[in-house]
């Protein structure tokens, strides 16, 4: 009786989880155009991660094991940009166009001068080193906030922290200590900067936090969890109508601002996809790093937009994304009811360089795409005014 129950308890796990597989197949089909498909760009990477997308480079990702960062352009491929790379994880770019890395090798944050030099950023917490910093991300004001996972603490070296945190250092320098996770990973911010998400890899979990006064978090929620059978999450991008993109396993899910999954990119290999990232002169493009190769696909269905019904109870002016940027960038906003609206452009001046929209507008959340092909690098003002609401947020473009 006890095998038969056993049995019967296996076929019936057996049973969801295949319920589940084709599920999600149904799903992810319905966000991506049909004739969308996953294109492998590169491969023969030991360990990639760290994808990141800059107009006068292309792509750029680090290979960890390879100690290596590649430089990949459709026209010339996979060339290398920087060996040796003190095993390099995750890559962004600051205010200023540089180079900030996560260096497990040497277990620091490191920014890359145009000199060529390297500036170490952060290397301790209070005298202690760091584990081994993983993923990042640069907030518009320009503070960096990282993940500090243990997983890969260079052979022969001792952990010396007692705890695997998240962390920010101020545009000043200053080092602060967020919170901690089992196994923290991949992180973003949501749209308008007010939320932080981050992977706990242990876990599953996502966890989302609100930002404070542009610089601390509180209210830790769980934001979203990843069936254990589809592997842990990794690396996450969000998309401009503020969907992450978390990878895990051999695939991408897609989960909504609320916490929904609402589809999921499946890739053609069995080894977990690690991080992704949005490319292309118009970020439309997809690219995903996974196994021991580099993946791209587009068009998605880019500024997927959330499938609730429910409409905010006041006009919302999102941050700009991507930010900086180079030539275009999108500029989100959500309105609760029909409305009169203007949404400009202007230089630090105060001169107006471009009118994105004025009119009539119905409710519902809208994306306008703003140019600056024919504008100079530098600090620009969007402003959107309708009655009783007048917003106004940076942008800065970079040549």
């Amino acid at each position: 009786k006890m095998l038969v129950k056993k049995r019967f308890t296996n076929v019936i796990i057996l049973f969801l989880f295949i319920l589940i597989l084709s599920q999600s197949k149904i799903i992810s089909q319905s966000l991506l155009d049909t004739n969308a498909k996953v294109e492998e760009i590169t491969s023969g990477i030991q360990q990639p991660e760290g994808p990141i997308w800059s107009d006068s480079l292309g792509l750029l990702f680090s290979d960890i094991k390879g100690n290596i960062i590649y430089k990949w352009t459709e026209g010339k491929g996979k060339e290398i940009y920087l060996n040796p790379s003190d095993s390099t994880n995750g890559l962004t770019y600051d205010l200023n166009g540089n180079l900030i890395a996560g260096q497990m090798g040497k277990r620091r944050i490191v920014r890359f001068e145009k000199n060529g030099t390297q500036t170490s950023l952060a290397d301790n917490y209070e005298g202690k080193k760091f584990n081994s910093p993983n993923d990042l991300v640069v907030k518009s004001d320009g503070a960096i906030f990282f993940t500090d996972p243990d997983f890969n603490i260079p052979q022969g070296q001792q952990k010396e922290l007692s705890f695997n945190g998240i962390y920010r250092i101020s545009p000043s320098g200053n080092i602060q200590f967020l919170d901690k996770l089992a196994l923290p990973n991949g992180i973003c911010f949501s749209l308008d900067e007010t939320k932080l998400y981050v992977n706990d890899s242990q876990e599953h979990k996502i966890y989302v936090w609100d930002v404070v006064n542009d610089s601390t978090i509180t209210n830790k929620k769980l934001f979203f969890t990843i069936p254990i059978f589809f592997g842990y999450a990794d690396g996450m991008k969000i998309d401009t109508s503020g969907n992450i993109y978390c990878t895990c396993s051999n695939a991408v899910w897609i989960i909504s601002p609320a916490g929904e999954q609402i589809g999921k990119i499946e890739l053609p290999v069995n080894n977990s996809a690690s991080n992704c990232t949005w490319g292309d002169n118009d970020r439309k493009t997809l690219f995903i790093t996974a196994g021991k190769s580099v993946y791209k696909i587009r068009p998605l269905l880019t500024g997927i937009k959330n499938q609730s019904s429910t409409l905010p109870e006041k006009i919302l002016l999102y941050q700009n994304y991507p930010n900086p940027f180079n030539p275009t960038t999108s500029i989100n906003y959500s309105l609760p009811k029909k409305s009169y609206i203007s949404l400009k452009v202007f230089n630090l001046l105060g001169k107006e360089v471009k009118t994105l929209y004025e009119g009539i507008r119905e409710a519902g959340d809208y994306t306008s795409t703003f140019s600056g092909k024919r504008l100079s690098s530098g600090v620009y003002y969007y402003r959107l005014e309708s009655e009783n609401f007048n917003g106004t947020k940076k942008l800065l473009i970079i040549k």
